[in-house]
């Protein structure tokens, strides 16, 4: 990881990759609108913990905590966004 801007970005990317997909399946599938926009609220609700996280870190001056939280965080992070995804893909079934 280069930076924290670069870690919110990459949240932030990734969720809109997650909309795009979802504004698609509402296209598609217009029955399953409501599903859609519940996932869509957890993809919020998920991006604004990960800011959270990302901006608080348990132990700011010890470098070696540090580095280990942001490696749970993006490793929470890629989990949490194909849980998303899985979840999109099955209700679109």
């Amino acid at each position: 990881m280069a930076n924290l801007r670069f870690l919110k970005k990459e949240i932030d990317y990734r969720l809109e990759e997650f909309a795009f997909d979802c504004h698609m399946a509402i296209f598609v599938q217009p029955n399953k609108e409501e599903q859609v926009v519940e996932l869509m609220q957890k993809g919020v609700e998920l991006r604004n913990a990960l800011y959270h996280k990302a901006n608080n870190p348990a132990e700011p001056k010890n470098r070696s905590l540090v580095r280990k939280h942001y490696a749970a965080l993006r490793r929470d992070m890629a989990e949490s966004f194909a849980g998303l995804f899985a979840d999109l893909s099955a209700v679109c079934e």
